[in-house]
């Protein structure tokens, strides 16, 4: 670990004109027993601090520290991979204040569920820049808000560019691969072209479907990540008519069968460290020692800032406040106690924190 990185990270704890108390916990997680620190992994860019999905998030967190910055992947009309937490955009663009677009409104089946709005497939690129992004969740982050209008929906060609200039990894998520499949904008093939073209080696591909990430296993040597919900089953599976569910990927021999075809797994922190009907952090499972025993690297999702994002152990402040929800709690003490579960690395809206943890642990054992 570089003083820069410590500094940075450090910083990076004041940054957004809040102040949140760090608790460090030191215990070595499996990453760190393994010779390397746990990774920092920035969701959907510095999201806790910039609209998601940006070059202004994704260059936040850059600057703030992360190993990876992550975008969501979906197509155009023309078959131009952007990135965007969904297909539908009404809520992360002022598409529906544009009346020119006023038409496109429409509804459709996405994996089994209908949704109405503006979905990325019907616009070409060019159509699509002229859109300007916005902050998804105003009422939870309404200084995010302040940046709305300001930045453009930006390639994933583009997200690459910026990782590459700056030495840090990018970590796609295919969304909704077999619906992309069904309507001819399949994601790997263009996904891989940008990769290959830009000699990408530091990236990780992850998906919540497990046909596509079998099928890039044959495709590429970057390592793939199988994403696992705290409920519900892959849509691949739902749509094939099999009756196993996302607890069935989590069994050893459920296990046994992603290591055939994946390098680890993306995991909802409730499937590391559960928390019961009050609220509160229960005993963590099993499930780190058991992905590690099949070579799998375990990676959660998703440590966020805000008191009613986080375990009821790691809230702070006073629950009367009529900010209370929104308000920054201990979220460093929530990651250290991942850490200590030995994942080897998460997804975090605010990486300046994820450093700061990630740096005081390596500090701790004299790096």
């Amino acid at each position: 670990m570089t003083m820069r990185a410590l500094i940075a990270g450090v910083l990076a704890v004041l940054c957004g004109g809040t102040v949140a108390v760090v608790v460090f916990q030191t215990t070595p997680a499996a990453a760190e027993r393994r010779g390397h620190d746990p990774l920092v992994i920035a969701h959907r860019g510095a999201s806790a601090l910039r609209p998601e999905h940006t070059l202004l998030s994704y260059e936040t967190a850059i600057a703030l520290g992360a190993d990876y910055i992550e975008p969501d992947l979906v197509s155009t009309k023309d078959h131009v991979l952007v990135a965007r937490h969904e297909n539908e955009i009404s809520g992360t663009t002022d598409v529906a204040a544009r009346p020119e677009f006023a038409s496109r409104r429409a509804t459709k089946t996405i994996d089994g569920r209908p949704v109405t709005g503006w979905f990325t497939e019907d616009f070409t690129l060019a159509e699509l820049k002229t859109l300007r992004a916005k902050e998804r969740v105003p009422d939870l982050r309404p200084g995010n808000t302040a940046l709305d209008g300001l930045a453009e929906i930006p390639t994933f060609e583009e997200v690459v560019r910026l990782a590459r200039r700056h030495g840090v990894g990018v970590y796609p998520e295919t969304k909704h691969p077999s619906y992309f499949d069904s309507i001819g904008l399949s994601l790997e093939e263009p996904l891989l072209d940008v990769l290959e073209r830009h000699r990408v080696r530091k990236a990780y591909i992850q998906s919540f479907e497990t046909a596509n990430l079998r099928e890039l296993s044959g495709r590429t040597r970057l390592p793939l990540i199988q994403l696992i919900t705290y409920g519900g089953a892959p849509y691949d599976w739902v749509a094939a008519g099999n009756g196993r569910t996302y607890d069935d990927m989590v069994t050893p021999e459920g296990l046994r069968e992603v290591a055939r075809y994946a390098d680890g797994i993306g995991v909802d922190t409730r499937r590391v460290i559960p928390v019961g009907p009050d609220g509160r952090l229960q005993q963590p499972t099993t499930l780190v020692a058991d992905a590690h025993r099949r070579r799998l690297d375990v990676h959660v999702w998703t440590v966020r800032n805000e008191n009613s994002q986080l375990p009821a152990d790691h809230r702070l402040g006073d629950p009367a406040s009529p900010v209370y929800g929104r308000a920054t709690g201990d979220v460093a003490g929530w990651l250290s106690r991942l850490l200590d579960a030995g994942v080897d690395g998460a997804f975090c809206d605010d990486p300046g924190i994820g450093r700061a943890v990630v740096a005081r642990r390596s500090v701790s054992r004299g790096e």
